[in-house]
């Protein structure tokens, strides 16, 4: 676990601390051709093996370095201005799969003992299950609901902005009480109040307040009681 954790400290440093936007500019302005692609791709390799610090480690080093550097080379390649964002999140995701195979490699961990493990599938059930199921779950219940202010199109908020607030809600509310955090459920709950409240007040719409005021206590007990379950399942 630790050798993760190290791998991954130096990943953020390249990747985000030491790496100045000049390098990042000069990459996806020559791509394969700057320098900086490789001095960045040395710098993981560099750092990974600092961090670590064992001489049966550098030939993983050397391997990880090379990876992250043909990975940031596809990226480079294929990006454009519009699939940028998208891009920089397969990105990171190859990273991690990468410093995560390292590490099963190195220390000679299986996949059964990380992954395969009962409070892995519970979790993982667990989160799936807090993200869109429970948006659609939530969706149909409160749907006979539904006040006019709800249905009118011309809205000023961000798109399926409400949706992923739920979800992230949701799967905070779970973390904060498998962890035996419940005071910061009660926190977030008073935070999500005073940043409605405005917008409701404002609103000047009683069925639009009690339509939220459902929304979110359904939310809020659907997470918890899925955390309860959670752990009687462990």
């Amino acid at each position: 676990m630790m050798v993760f954790v190290k791998l991954l400290l130096a990943h953020l440093l390249g990747d985000f601390l030491l790496q100045p936007t000049s390098w990042v500019l000069d990459k996806e302005s020559k791509k394969h051709r700057s320098i900086y692609l490789y001095i960045h791709t040395l710098l993981h390799g560099a750092l990974a093996m600092l961090f670590v610090w064992e001489k049966d480690f550098l030939i993983y080093a050397t391997g990880l370095a090379v990876l992250h550097g043909f990975v940031d080379f596809l990226k480079l390649e294929f990006q454009t201005a519009s699939t940028k964002r998208n891009w920089f999140l397969i990105d990171q995701l190859l990273h991690l799969v990468i410093i995560i195979g390292v590490c099963w490699l190195y220390t000679g961990t299986t996949i059964g003992e990380v992954v395969l493990s009962e409070k892995f599938w519970v979790i993982l059930t667990a989160v799936i299950f807090l993200t869109k199921p429970s948006s659609f779950l939530i969706k149909n219940i409160i749907s006979i609901w539904t006040p006019e202010s709800r249905i009118d199109k011309n809205d000023d908020s961000l798109q399926n902005a409400g949706n992923y607030i739920g979800m992230l809600e949701r799967l905070f509310v779970f973390y904060f009480f498998i962890s035996g955090h419940f005071e910061a459920v009660g926190f977030l709950l008073a935070a999500k109040s005073i940043f409605r409240f405005g917008d409701l007040k404002e609103a000047k719409d009683r069925k639009l307040t009690e339509y939220v005021l459902i929304g979110t206590l359904l939310s809020f007990g659907i997470a918890i009681l899925i955390g309860a379950l959670s752990q009687l399942a462990l």
